[in-house]
């Protein structure tokens, strides 16, 4: 190598030094804290209030005394607890499905079906369906009438025609194959990007989803309605309804339009009139709605309500006739804001079928970061082995194929046939109508996200800085239970000691003997009043033969910890106005039994539960100052001040 050569990489090896140096915030003893991770902390536990040199000093203060605790617990060797492990391994079960979704794509997916929604597409339809477990012979009978269909449109033929003489909509002879406007979220995932990448005017290809064959046509398209809220009366035809039924039920509808105008009830008539058993008993009220989520019939004459509380004439639909009220309209947004709008979206996404699409993109991702490899094995002889398996046979004797023989690895994980044996066991009589190179790949799916999902942390960063703060929490938990608290109130002599020394500061407030009682309703408070003012030393009997409906606790009490309201003027033998908690509805009240001035000393009984506070804070400022002598800290000023 040439002396340039080596100045340079030399150069540049400082430099890389530098800069991870520069982002290091403080060490604890050999340890490193990035400037990174201290914000990471200090955002989460500060409630993402902006911060200032005062505060990130003070928590930096705080977190630097965490770290050394809990390397302190690593030392002592508490994280090889047993229970220490299993907490850990619980939480982690708990959380890891939550980063499971790769946010990237499920962001791609929410803006996308934000950007589609903000037009509407007026679509016609011709499907020749299929069942899911269609053989041969109906596949290729289905594929010949779609083709057919095509070749007709190609030709010239209208789409209302061809629609009619070949689709198998039962609502085709009305429609003409019209379906009306759709939007995003209208349609499964993979007919909305059939119908999203058809141009207005235009008819696509015939194109294969899991419920039959497709072709769409682009009638026009025009800008978003928006959502809406409404409440409907529906008066619904039974199946077999004759034309003299539905004339009485138009009859009976616009009886009840009348009425509503002449300002009848809407809630009331629809609990008593309307056939709609998800809504009648809300007053008629429905879930927000778009286009496309019903017949479009029906969601014409609602987004053509001109103002909240209009009321529609009867409307037809195939289900019978409907009333319609406009609770609220929101128009469709041109942007798609953080907050509660974007987070609504993507629960709908969450909801939709286009997981499906995020985690097969997902998958293939995953399938990249652990390294899958597919196994060298004669794959003629393991399909003919899986048939064996799945008529619940043992395995056979094939060369070359064993219960040892690796079909698929990733990083440090072999996945044997004896796996795939024992899957087959579990599933292959709920499985029935998937083919057996489908079911293959769901059980090389599942054991590629059991092995992502249990090496989580080796590829989220988020996830693996949520575990390490669960891990080190639990460990100050642990290791402070040990050091200080549990010590703190076992050394009786030391607790003592510390009274003694500092007893002056362990003094009453101005206080009094009192018994506090609640009650678990107003009624019984006001009940039970006289008799506890004409004998309050029955208090304890009462008490015991009220069914837990009243609490009374008998202490010597400062005056501020009884609850009445203010001003009261405390002296013995009164009992105290109602003093009422708003969360449960219970009712408090107290019968002051005598009063003592201010400043009188308590006991080291009395002054016990302080008295250990005190303690403990005593011990844990002496250990870290041990633990400081331990493992130095020393701060990075330049980097603190970039915060």
């Amino acid at each position: 190598m040439t002396i340039l050569k080596k100045t340079l990489v030399f150069t540049f090896a400082i430099t890389i030094t530098a800069e991870l140096t520069a982002q290091t915030l403080f060490t604890y003893g050999a340890t490193a804290v990035s400037k990174e991770e201290f914000l990471k902390a200090y955002n989460k536990n500060n409630a993402g209030q902006p911060g200032t040199p005062q505060s990130y000093r003070d928590y930096l203060d705080l977190y630097t005394k965490f770290k050394i605790k809990v390397k302190a617990a690593k030392d002592l060797r508490l994280d090889t607890l047993s229970s220490q492990k299993a907490e850990l391994q619980g939480f982690k079960s708990q959380v890891a499905e939550s980063y499971m979704n790769d946010d990237a794509t499920t962001n791609r997916l929410v803006m996308e079906a934000f950007e589609r929604g903000q037009k509407e597409i007026h679509l016609a339809h011709i499907i020749i369906p299929l069942s899911t477990d269609a053989n041969t012979e109906e596949l290729a009978a289905a594929n010949t009438k779609i083709m057919s269909a095509y070749d007709r449109l190609a030709k010239g033929e209208s789409f209302e025609s061809v629609a009619v003489a070949a689709s198998s909509d039962p609502s085709v002879q009305t429609n003409k194959g019209d379906i009306g406007f759709i939007t995003a979220l209208s349609l499964s995932y993979e007919l909305e990007n059939l119908a999203y990448s058809t141009a207005p005017g235009q008819y696509s290809k015939p194109y294969k989803s899991k419920s039959g064959y497709h072709i769409f046509k682009n009638l026009g398209e025009r800008k978003a309605s928006g959502r809406i809220r409404a409440a409907q009366i529906l008066l619904a035809f039974t199946p077999d309804a004759t034309e003299v039924q539905k004339q009485q039920k138009k009859k009976l509808a616009d009886s009840l339009y009348k009425v509503i105008q002449a300002g009848g009830d809407f809630k009331t008539l629809a609990a008593q009139f309307s056939n709609d058993n998800l809504s009648y008993q809300s007053g008629g009220e429905m879930m927000e709605f778009g286009i496309g989520k019903y017949e479009p019939v029906f969601e014409n004459a609602a987004f053509a309500l001109a103002k909240d509380g209009d009321v529609s004439n009867p409307v037809l639909s195939s289900f019978g006739y409907h009333i319609i009220r406009r609770l609220e309209y929101k128009p469709a947004q041109d942007t798609l804001s953080e907050g509660r709008d974007k987070d609504a979206l993507k629960q709908l996404v969450f909801q939709s079928d286009r997981m499906e699409a995020a985690k097969k993109a997902q998958l293939v991702k995953i399938r990249e970061q652990i390294g899958f490899k597919k196994g060298v094995y004669n794959e003629a002889a393991f399909w003919r082995v899986t048939d064996t398996l799945m008529l619940g046979r043992p395995l056979p004797q094939i060369t070359g194929l064993n219960s040892n023989t690796v079909l698929f690895t990733f990083r440090d994980k072999k996945v044997a046939l004896k796996d795939w044996q024992d899957h087959l066991a579990q599933v292959r009589n709920t499985r029935n109508s998937i083919s057996r190179k489908a079911m293959f790949q769901e059980f090389s799916d599942l054991k590629v996200l059991d092995y992502y999902r249990e090496h989580l942390e080796e590829y989220n960063k988020d996830f693996a800085f949520q575990l390490s703060e669960f891990k080190e929490g639990n460990l100050l938990f642990e290791v402070m239970q040990r050091k200080i608290w549990d010590k703190a109130a076992a050394d009786s002599i030391g607790l003592r000691k510390y009274f003694d020394k500092y007893k002056a500061k362990y003094k009453w407030e101005a206080s009094a003997d009192a018994i506090i009682f609640t009650f678990s309703n107003p009624e019984l408070a006001m009940q039970m009043r006289s008799r506890i003012d004409s004998n309050w030393k029955a208090w304890n009997t009462l008490s015991e033969t009220s069914d837990g409906n009243m609490q009374a606790d008998s202490a010597r009490f400062e005056l501020s910890q009884i609850p009445v309201p203010d001003r009261t003027n405390f002296q013995p033998g009164l009992l105290t106005a109602n003093t009422k908690n708003e969360n449960d509805n219970s009712v408090s009240y107290s019968y002051i039994i005598r009063m003592y001035p201010a400043n009188e000393q308590r006991t080291f009984a009395a002054a016990r539960g302080f008295v250990i506070n005190d303690y403990q804070a005593f011990l844990e400022e002496n250990w870290i100052k041990e633990l400081e002598k331990k493992y130095p800290v020393k701060i990075n000023e330049a980097v603190l001040k970039t915060l």
